[in-house]
């Protein structure tokens, strides 16, 4: 049977590896957004190659806005981890070697958590409708009938709400276990 203390000490080195794993997610999340933010200017022609099929600047206008929003949420999420991390590793810890021993409220933390993983969520929805943009953009209009974008967005919008509806399942059984 594990004592108090050393139990203290995994759950806590469980707790900062988890937000690590979320800050370095959301880092390479924020670089997708500039990356899809790159690949899509305003006036271009899709490969659809009919002009009817072409986006206007409103799809630009609302890519560019969702890339913010994305970028807004990601960084959110990012921050709060953080500062749980900071707390964590600071909090209480008089000596080096207890880096991992900090006593925090597990309320807080949780709902701390929970913020960064509700940040993270909010970020892929706003940049999944974000790269919907972006195909319409290259691909051509959804409303165009472009085959290519249609298929694009169907398995965008199915691999990502998939992986979201596991991410947000496992998130919240651990904040209620």
């Amino acid at each position: 049977m594990t004592s108090p203390a050393s139990s203290s000490v995994a759950t806590t080195s469980v707790h900062v590896s988890a937000l690590d794993g979320l800050v370095n997610v959301n880092s390479l999340f924020t670089i997708a957004v500039f990356v899809g933010l790159s690949l899509a200017t305003p006036g271009q022609h899709s490969l659809e190659q009919r002009s009817n099929c072409d986006a206007s600047d409103d799809v630009a206008k609302k890519l560019l806005v969702f890339e913010v929003v994305s970028f807004s949420f990601f960084l959110f999420s990012s921050l709060v981890a953080q500062g749980l991390k900071l707390a964590l590793n600071l909090l209480n810890s008089k000596d080096v070697d207890e880096i991992f021993r900090a006593h925090i409220n597990i309320k807080v933390l949780r709902w701390g958590m929970m913020a960064s993983a509700v940040g993270s969520v909010m970020g892929c929805l706003f940049m999944m409708l974000s790269m919907v943009n972006v195909i319409q953009i290259r691909l051509g209009l959804l409303s165009c009938g472009s085959k290519s974008a249609v298929q694009a967005v169907a398995t965008l919008v199915t691999l990502v709400s998939s992986a979201l509806l596991v991410y947000i399942s496992t998130a919240f059984y651990a904040f209620w276990h």
